[in-house]
């Protein structure tokens, strides 16, 4: 049988019609009357050229006051497969709430007007959505493979800020920031309850509580270009940024930010005869990496406070040697989660409030102490006091975070 003949389409094998999932991309716009139309146009062709999976563009303008509504309207009319809706509240997580939230399609995703992100990643993205091995897909300017072209201050505030997500919070995606996203519908939904942020802080927000709640986040590098013509602020934006972090960390630390979701992210055979390892002994070997890495961790910190120490006063050596030890850690429990094949959603021992408890409890263990107690006396009592800080830690691990079985 040559290779022609065994692909051609036999009644036997490929006769049932077979359903693809339906995607939805939403365009939230505000005051975009000139640039709308390329983008549709643009949009409309790829996707009819190119695009496998069904599909449809949902305009969201949200509180628009030039003529975007009208241009929307008649792009609705020119184009069949262009739906527009209206919104009186401004903010693109408005927008997407709104059009996600009503939305039939079996995936959900977003782009900005300016099409920044080159189009060619967006099946690429879709992709491991349709297949069902992600609940959320990302496009991702800081990853190995993609290619931007953009001005020197949006790099450095881009890559510090989401250093800050990485160091801070222990993500596991790489560019919260990125306007083209997609979600699995039915997955989505129950998280945007949860979205307090209407405007740019929707995106970072959406992904902490999505990794928070084992939800699977899937990158595809891009190619990226800045549209000068842009309605981003930086400096307000960074300011509401930070506002929501630090809002998020007190949800996450008081339990607010759980939700209990149908999704399945421990992987199971699919080979029916599999002869597979006993969770447990999966459990013992992440407990014993985390284990490791709190022992690896205290050493660092001593060796970092007694020569910071000789040099600055006890509050500022504690808090130097604390972040330089958060950063080294957590570079050592994404390289564990990776070598152990756990999933990016293995649990965050060290977020902002750990860290600020932290410091906390160190700093006055060592302020407290009666003068005449020597150098070497509260170097011994601030890193017995981090060591205890870590077994507490550990002990918590073991005993609400990682599964029993």
């Amino acid at each position: 049988m040559n290779t022609r003949s065994a692909m051609d389409r036999s009644p036997a094998v490929l006769g049932e019609p077979v359903t693809l999932a339906t995607v939805d991309i939403v365009i939230p716009v505000l005051n975009e009357q000139k640039a709308l139309p390329g983008c549709i146009r643009t949009l409309n062709a790829f996707l009819g050229d190119s695009f496998p999976l069904p599909w449809r563009i949902t305009i969201v303008d949200n509180g628009s006051i030039d003529g975007t509504w009208r241009v929307a309207r008649g792009l609705t009319r020119e184009f069949p497969q262009v739906h527009a809706r209206r919104l009186e509240t401004r903010g693109r997580g408005a927008a997407l709430k709104a059009a996600w939230r009503d939305s039939p399609a079996d995936i959900v995703a977003y782009m900005d007007v300016d099409l920044s992100t080159g189009l060619g990643a967006l099946f690429p993205m879709v992709a491991a959505l349709a297949s069902g091995h992600s609940e959320v897909a990302i496009g991702t300017r800081l990853a190995r493979g993609a290619r931007t072209r953009r001005s020197l201050r949006r790099e450095l505030v881009s890559r510090g800020y989401n250093a800050l997500l990485r160091y801070g919070f222990g993500v596991g995606f790489s560019d919260a920031q990125c306007g083209f996203k997609a979600a699995r519908t039915d997955v989505i939904r129950p998280l945007l309850d949860r979205v307090e942020d209407d405007g740019w802080f929707f995106d970072t927000e959406l992904l902490l509580l999505a990794e928070h709640n084992g939800l699977r986040v899937h990158e595809v590098p891009v190619d990226w270009v800045e549209d000068l013509d842009s309605r981003v602020r930086i400096i307000r934006t960074a300011v509401e940024d930070l506002r929501g972090l630090a809002r998020v960390a007190r949800s996450m630390s008081t339990g607010k930010a759980a939700l209990k979701l149908t999704n399945e992210t421990e992987p199971t055979p699919t080979h029916p005869d599999a002869v597979v390892a006993r969770p447990r002994a999966v459990t013992l070997a992440r407990l014993g990496s985390f284990a490791l890495i709190g022992g690896f961790s205290t050493v660092l910190y001593a060796l970092l406070y007694l020569p910071l120490r000789e040099h600055w006063p006890a509050a500022a050596a504690n808090l130097a040697a604390l972040l330089l030890t958060g950063f080294a850690g957590a570079e050592a429990r994404r390289w564990t989660v990776n070598v152990l094949g756990g999933h990016r959603t293995a649990p965050r021992v060290r977020t902002v409030p750990a860290f600020l408890a932290d410091y906390a409890i160190t700093t006055m263990a060592v302020l407290g102490l009666p003068p005449p107690g020597g150098r070497v006396f509260e170097a011994t009592t601030a890193v017995g006091t981090y060591c205890l800080l870590t077994l507490l830690r550990f002990a918590a691990l073991d005993r609400w975070v990682l599964p029993k079985r």
